[in-house]
């Protein structure tokens, strides 16, 4: 039977109002609404046309119940500045996260989690524990995403076409999400999954509302990215720019967030700090950062699709199981695809393999050694 509530999913995917659908599809609003309430069905040509107009299967729109998380349990950033539409779009890519993920674990078994709860901890506090808790030590993380999957999180990107959303998190069930909008530049992207990380840590069972939430998570992965024991050692100790710029290829991160995590530890005064961001907006160094880093890669999803290929698994298959395009998956995974691995060190962790085509007891996940 046609099912209301994956018409709802499939029009919230687009940013698309019930107006706005009923427009594209010429029809009275009325009846699209009363397609998603299940006051009656669309006849099999409607249904032939919304399939066109949202760019989903037609078998899509037959399948179980969807329940899109509710906007509360999200960690959107900005939300305040983001448009209903946006936000419900990239939500509800989240669900298609839900089933591709749902869709691999059939196949692998994939890292288990790793990831303490940290709620009762400050913010500066929580990021050392799990410095410890993970054996970091003081050395910069070399590519966060990775160290993400190694502990068990789900990292999918996110190809939002939009300045207002960076990244997102929530938990499913007991499984930690993180979505990360690839467009931003690297180094943008790689505090945002530290960031979702302080709110996974940090805002699991309940957390402070709005700005309050978002200081403690830039906290936490200011701190995470860079501990103050490290910092206060290595610093330069006359903090001029080209000196920081310099400096900011130890930790891989932005010259902004050198800069604030100086002035947190009290390295450098606030009249120090306020000339620094302000000689930063002069050279735009806020939009094309100095010295940029090589974006991070996902090694789980490379060699996830890796072994699906020698079996003759293609994207096109993996769309066609869970009635969605193809497009929804590449989104969801070429932005973390790796492309290549050059001189890095990798620890090897045997995950199993499901496959019932299988060509080996395991599959050799490769992630970074952090």
């Amino acid at each position: 039977m046609f099912n209301p509530s994956r018409l709802r999913f499939a029009r919230m995917r687009r940013g698309l109002t019930i107006t706005g659908l009923a427009s594209k599809i010429r029809v009275d609003s009325r009846s699209v609404s009363a397609y998603e309430h299940n006051e009656f069905a669309p006849s099999d040509s409607m249904v032939q046309i919304l399939s066109e107009c949202l760019d989903f299967p037609k078998e899509f729109f037959f399948g179980d119940d969807i329940d899109t998380p509710f906007v509360g349990d999200v960690s959107f950033r900005s939300l305040s500045k983001m448009s209903a539409g946006r936000r419900d779009a990239a939500l509800s890519a989240s669900v298609i996260g839900f089933m591709l993920n749902d869709w691999v674990q059939k196949k692998f078994e994939t890292p288990k989690l790793n990831l303490p709860d940290l709620r009762d901890k400050t913010p500066e506090a929580a990021a050392e524990e799990l410095r410890y808790h993970w054996g970091l030590g003081q050395h910069p993380v070399r590519n966060m995403v990775r160290l993400l999957e190694a502990n068990g999180v789900k990292v999918f990107s996110l190809a939002e076409d939009t300045a207002d959303i960076d990244a997102y998190s929530l938990w499913r069930d007991d499984s930690p999400y993180v979505f990360l909008n690839t467009l931003k530049s690297a180094e943008h992207s790689r505090f945002d999954a530290a960031h979702e990380l302080g709110h996974l840590v940090l805002h699991r069972h309940g957390c402070p509302g709005g700005q309050l939430a978002e200081r403690e998570a830039d906290t936490f992965a200011s701190a995470f990215l860079m501990p103050r024991d490290s910092v206060l050692a290595t610093a330069p100790r006359i903090a001029n720019l080209p000196a920081l710029i310099e400096y900011k290829k130890k930790w891989l991160v932005s010259l902004s967030a050198i800069v604030y995590r100086l002035h947190k530890i009290n390295m450098t005064s606030d009249w120090h700090n306020r000339m620094l961001c302000i000689e930063i907006s002069k050279k735009g160094y806020r939009k094309s950062e100095p010295n940029s880093i090589q974006r991070e890669t996902s090694i789980l999803w490379n060699k996830v699709l890796s072994e699906l290929r020698s079996e003759n698994v293609t994207l096109n298959s993996i769309a066609k199981d869970l009635f969605v395009s193809k497009d929804e998956i590449k989104k969801l995974v070429f932005g973390l695809v790796l492309l290549d691995v050059g001189n890095i060190d990798f620890n090897s962790i045997a995950i199993n393999s499901h496959s019932k085509n299988e060509r080996a007891n395991k599959v050799k996940l490769l992630l970074v050694k952090d």
